[in-house]
């Protein structure tokens, strides 16, 4: 048998190339393996966010909402108080397009009111020769866009003479589609700002917590423990119920803003505490150090970077607890207070199983909250699987 190895005290052969090795040009290296080579951290986490499809759906969805928010008069077909007498708990219209075999285009049929006198409920019934049109781009009810100026101009009106309510209508008559576009304007930006109180205390107070350790991580660790033990609704309640009932409208809303800011940054904080627990003992820390950085420097410059992804992602599922905070506080009556609306508010129409039975369509405000919260959640759990590209 023919052997292939040396001989003994002999020279091995040299396999390896003496050129200089260029990681971009390897054979076995393909075009898409190249450009993920060539990738920024950035990139890297956008193609692996982009892969994640319920991830991005929810993205388009929030920000189809908070668009919808920034021209809520416009998008409502009518002014958030206005009322209509004929029409209290008006169950919602449908929308037809023909009309005996014709089309029409978008269009509601007339209603007629009737008393029910056994019973003195209100009855609707439709008139089938009473066509009345949908106009778009049309001039409705006045309103004072974000409070800056006048103007009447809608996106849909109801016909001339006509009435168009598509979700209904509440005990006194108002369009329940229109009061839940205006009150997406205070469920949608509380959850924002609290969420701005809440990251920059945890991101603060965990981060001093975990880099200075000692008797300061140890006070933060107590009152955090404190803090989480009490449960939420009460606590909400009470600190809700010591605002004065003489303030204004605008005034109570900051200041629910920032009960719920105030009183959701220990789980961040912990979050926080811990990875700089780990990376304060890292060389790049020590290296700071001896050149003289001061702590607030290497935290905020240096660690805090490092994981800002995982705190955007936490933050971001964050944001439907402070939603379900307001709209608990507010159905329970302890939250917003008229003439601000909310879907919270909207909900507190709906308290009473009889109202449920006999107006189901009042409980129609839940279902954005819904939409937004497991939005929100979708979208975190995107951007959170996304802060690691390398897995």
């Amino acid at each position: 048998m023919t052997s292939y190895l040396p001989e003994p005290g002999a020279p091995l052969g040299h396999y390896v190339s003496e050129a200089p090795f260029d990681p971009y040009s390897v054979e076995q290296d393909t075009a898409e393996q190249s450009r993920y080579n060539k990738a920024s951290q950035l990139q890297l986490m956008w193609w692996k966010f982009r892969r994640h499809r319920l991830a991005v759906i929810s993205g388009v969805f929030l920000v189809v909402f908070y668009f919808i928010i920034m021209i809520a008069e416009f998008l409502a077909p009518y002014n958030l108080h206005s009322r209509h007498p004929d029409f209290i708990h008006a169950p919602p219209q449908a929308v037809h397009l023909f009309h005996n075999g014709d089309f029409v285009g978008p269009f509601v049929y007339g209603r007629q009111m009737t008393l029910d006198m056994d019973t003195l409920r209100r009855v609707y019934t439709e008139i089938p020769d009473q066509v009345q049109p949908l106009r778009f781009f049309c001039r409705g009810d006045s309103y004072r866009f974000w409070g800056l100026f006048d103007s009447n101009t809608h996106l849909v009106c109801p016909a001339k003479g006509g009435q168009m309510f598509l979700l209904g209508t509440d005990r006194l008559g108002r369009d329940v589609l229109s009061r839940i576009i205006y009150g997406a304007r205070i469920s949608l930006t509380i959850g924002l700002i609290g969420i701005a109180i809440s990251f920059t205390l945890g991101v603060i107070i965990g981060g001093w917590a975990g880099y200075l350790g000692g008797i300061f991580d140890l006070v933060v660790q107590r009152i955090i423990e404190v803090l989480q033990s009490i449960p939420s609704i009460p606590l909400w309640m009470a600190l809700a119920a010591i605002m004065p009932v003489t303030w204004s409208p605008m005034l109570i809303y900051l200041g629910i803003t920032a009960i719920l800011g105030l009183l959701d940054w220990t789980g961040l904080a912990r979050a926080v505490r811990s990875k700089l627990l780990s990376l304060r003992e890292e060389d790049y820390v020590l290296a700071a150090q001896l050149m003289g950085a001061k702590s607030s420097r290497i935290i905020g410059r240096h660690l805090v970077p490092g994981f800002m992804s995982h705190l955007i992602a936490t933050a971001t599922m964050s944001v439907p607890g402070m939603i379900l905070g307001e709209t608990a506080l507010s159905f329970l009556g302890l939250g917003l207070r008229p003439p601000i609306t909310s879907w919270g508010i909207l909900l507190t129409e709906a308290k009473s199983v009889s109202v449920i039975a006999f107006y189901p369509w009042l409980l129609f405000p839940i279902i954005p909250v819904m939409l937004v919260i497991l939005a929100f959640n979708f979208l975190g759990d995107g951007l959170r699987d996304a802060a690691d590209p390398y897995k």
